[in-house]
């Protein structure tokens, strides 16, 4: 076996074992979802850096610095932009200490919000879980290419995330982001100063590429590059995820002193990613993975860090890092919405007197059920960047609107919500159907969802509260500051 299969099965074997080091400490409900409330902001750090840099940063936004540069900064520059506002979230978030996003949306407006807002999550988080699939898939396809497909890696990386996700719920995610996360930070950022080397300096990269690679906006134009933000960004302003890691917290101080730790490590990880893939494309312009751009930096680990056994060796920890921040993220997208199936559907309306036991059992297997319908769509899918911009932008137009509205807007209504989550879905699910493009000029139709889909939620949030009955106070204390 090659050092880098030995790599992969010896993180594959620690997830396991911090997996299986947390089974014990489930015995309830809030120990399975929220890890019963007990994470430290240490913990809490690594957990959030690990679920939100996945694949979309490692393939998406590789794929797209391959392609455009540094440009490709607006995508994760849209989630910077959001964890500003999340510092003072974040606490509040703890204050309300519930398991949910529904969970929040039913206190603060009603239950057909709560629904809708369940049936917008498992659309987005299984779609974000599918294409952490393939990302793996495409890196077991690297290291065995005679022996695992790309669609069988897909598998085999399915079983592996139904696996670790279903052992120990919570508690088992956020401890198994510390070692992944410790990982790939190091990792990146010993082989970005390296393969720069390697690639002849600034100057050797200013000569292998276009002038455009090194702009703010490179050959993209700016709504181009507000396409890229404004989902990155309203994801990252509403992700569920993130709220459970909240409710997860110890305090609500512990929740605040995660976020910090967190903007440090995102903008320095993101950084690193895109700069590394602009590296890559100066090595490897031609050949085999300027068909398959996603896959650039895995390709840069395995072909561009060799020659001695230090450079192998850390161009197989590299690869591991990205396969264990894939697994990570695939951990976090497919429990979220287990949570939602089991808390806010199981629970709430078929067996709401169900005991602790029963409810593990069940969230066990809906973890396997979502797990299999994000292999099926796994299937289905090649551009992983643009499975990732039409998930967030679900979540974006859908959801995050009402989430924030609920924070910091007093005057909205239920009634409001309502037609905003509605509509959010519906205009994103139907932006690329032919009767869009019968309907609007091409100019218009041709733009990804997020501009028109957000519009339309945001001006249906306003005007339908503005026409309804205010809430009362007892909806909106529990939301206070």
């Amino acid at each position: 076996m090659s050092l880098y299969g030995v790599v992969i099965g010896l993180i594959v074997v620690t997830l396991l074992a911090v997996s299986l080091s947390r089974l014990k400490q489930v015995r309830t409900r809030a120990d399975y979802l929220v890890a019963g409330r007990t994470l430290p902001a240490a913990v809490l750090v690594f957990t959030l850096l690990s679920s939100w840099v996945g694949s979309g940063s490692l393939l998406g936004g590789a794929e797209n610095a391959y392609r455009h540069g540094f440009a490709a900064l607006w995508q994760g520059g849209g989630g910077w932009a959001g964890l500003l506002l999340i510092f003072f979230i974040a606490p509040r978030a703890r204050k309300f200490a519930q398991f949910t996003i529904p969970d929040l949306l039913e206190a603060r407006y009603n239950q057909t919000a709560r629904v809708l807002g369940v049936v917008a999550v498992l659309f987005t988080y299984t779609a974000i879980t599918s294409y952490q699939l393939i990302g793996g898939g495409d890196i077991l396809h690297l290291i065995f290419p005679d022996s695992i497909s790309a669609v069988a890696g897909r598998y085999i990386m399915a079983a592996f995330v139904i696996v670790f996700t279903a052992i120990a719920g919570m508690g088992s995610v956020a401890y198994m982001d510390v070692v992944i996360g410790s990982l790939a930070t190091a990792s990146i950022l010993l082989a970005l100063p390296i393969l720069t080397h390697l690639a002849g300096g600034w100057s050797g990269l200013s000569a292998a590429l276009p002038a455009t690679h090194f702009m703010v906006l490179g050959d993209i134009s700016g709504v181009q590059a507000m396409e890229l933000f404004l989902p990155t960004c309203l994801l990252m302003l509403g992700n569920q995820s993130m709220y459970q890691k909240f409710f997860s917290a110890k305090s609500e101080r512990d929740a605040r002193n995660a976020v910090v730790g967190w903007v440090i490590g995102t903008v320095i990880l993101e950084t690193a990613i895109v700069a590394l893939a602009v590296v890559g494309s100066a090595l490897f312009r031609t050949g085999e993975v300027s068909e398959h751009p996603r896959e650039i930096l895995a390709y840069t680990a395995m072909h561009g860090l060799r020659g001695n056994t230090t450079l192998d060796l850390l161009g197989a920890l590299m690869m591991g890092a990205i396969f264990a921040k894939i697994i990570s993220t695939a951990n976090n997208y497919l429990f979220s919405p287990a949570t939602n199936l089991v808390n806010d559907v199981f629970t709430r309306y078929l067996r709401p007197d169900a005991g602790d036991r029963e409810i593990l059992l069940v969230s066990r297997a809906m973890v396997v059920v979502l797990g299999l319908w994000a292999l099926w769509q796994s299937l289905g899918t090649e551009s992983v960047l643009k499975k990732s911009l039409y998930a967030y932008t679900i979540y974006s137009a859908a959801l995050t609107p009402v989430i924030l509205a609920a924070f910091f807007w007093k005057r909205a209504t239920a009634a409001g919500a309502i037609t905003s989550i509605a509509l959010g879905t519906v205009v994103t699910v139907a932006w690329d159907s032919s009767w869009v493009h019968r309907a609007f000029p091409a100019v218009i139709a041709d733009r990804d969802a997020i501009l028109p889909a957000l519009l339309v939620s945001l001006l249906a949030l306003l005007i339908v509260s503005l026409l309804t009955p205010a809430p009362s106070e007892e909806q909106l204390r529990p939301f206070e500051g």
